[in-house]
């Protein structure tokens, strides 16, 4: 990496605090931006407190709004909600340098949405799944380690790839480049589907996916999911326990082998419950299951692949959203009745 050359991590989250407070006590330049202004407060007075059983420490960051940053960077980190994705596109293209990237270290399908605003060759994939949360400003939890990849979106090894691949390092040492970052993406998709269908409910997302009684949903959904990616003309890659092939064939055993696999990963980790959960029970606000659940839906549509399961389980989070339901096992009941 060029020496004094500042990252610019948009979003200051879960992620992208992880992301920041690692690389800056590593000696690299950041420069945090966030849209909550206490937080980027302390941040700046007292240091991003990383918080957890990975590893606890404080790391004073520099943090600004949107509103006060200046000047240009080519190295951007986005680590929004995927829902925020083009607004926060809109914020921060004045501040990306005309030789500049976007590496996008969110949840979905977000790099069709950068690449459609700044162009595929400016986009760097990337697919993150350690478990983290905000739970205060300057207070992030980092729950567990997990699998991160980066990669072009064409399948390219690049230096810049291999250059990001270094700092995502620091922070998960068994990190890796690929040449198929949407097998990465899309297996994501996959596994974010049931982690939508675990907040149907007050239930961690182990002791909402083991039960035998609602593995139907999970099937379904997954199956859903990958089916799409099909359509697609991708081959999703398994991780942390999901196996893209049990769900695409409907091989029971296997998709029982690889929900076993998920509740038991899920079970070691601090992060008990899903941010969409933390989204609905705690910070009551949208989630992202139209950027995700959503797109995923329009994309069957594209293709002329029904998607019922997906379609039920968004309508549901809708719900929960407007207030018109409530977190309950019961709605996983009624996805069963959709699902079997």
């Amino acid at each position: 990496m060029t020496a004094g050359e500042p990252i610019l991590i948009w979003g200051a989250g879960a992620i992208g605090g992880i992301l920041g407070a690692y690389a800056a006590r590593a000696g690299h330049p950041v420069q945090m931006v966030d849209i909550e202004a206490d937080h980027v407060q302390a941040m700046r007075r007292d240091g991003l407190r990383i918080e957890g059983p990975v590893e606890e420490f404080a790391q004073i960051l520099p943090a600004e709004t949107p509103a006060t940053l200046t000047g240009t960077y080519r190295r951007v980190i986005l680590a929004v909600k995927a829902h925020h994705t083009r607004q926060a596109m809109l914020m921060l293209m004045p501040h990306l340098a005309q030789d500049g990237f976007v590496v996008s270290a969110q949840n979905g399908l977000n790099e069709r949405v950068i690449a459609e605003m700044i162009g595929a060759d400016r986009t760097v994939g990337c697919f993150v799944n350690f478990g983290a949360d905000w739970l205060a400003p300057g207070r992030i939890l980092y729950g567990n380690r997990a699998a991160v990849a980066l990669g072009e979106l064409d399948g390219r090894i690049s230096p810049r790839v291999r250059e990001m691949h270094a700092l995502f390092a620091l922070v998960e040492p068994e990190a890796v480049v690929t040449n198929n970052i949407w097998g990465y993406l899309w297996g994501k998709m996959g596994y974010g589907a049931l982690l939508f269908a675990t907040a149907l409910t007050p239930e961690s997302m182990s002791d909402a996916m083991d039960p035998a009684q609602w593995r139907p949903v999970y099937a379904a959904l997954g199956h859903e999911v990958m089916r799409l990616a099909q359509a697609e003309g991708v081959t999703p890659l398994g991780f942390n326990g999901f196996d893209p092939d049990a769900f695409l064939t409907r091989d029971t055993a296997r998709m029982d082998a690889s929900i076993d696999a998920m509740v038991a990963h899920n079970r070691k980790t601090a992060k008990t419950h899903s941010g969409i959960y933390r989204d609905l029970a705690i910070r009551k606000r949208k989630t992202e299951v139209d950027a995700q659940v959503g797109v995923l839906i329009e994309i069957g549509r594209g293709h002329g692949i029904p998607t019922p399961a997906l379609s039920e389980l968004c309508n549901l989070i809708h719900g929960i959203e407007n207030g018109t339901r409530t977190q309950s096992t019961a709605l996983l009941d009624r996805m069963v009745a959709i699902c079997s």
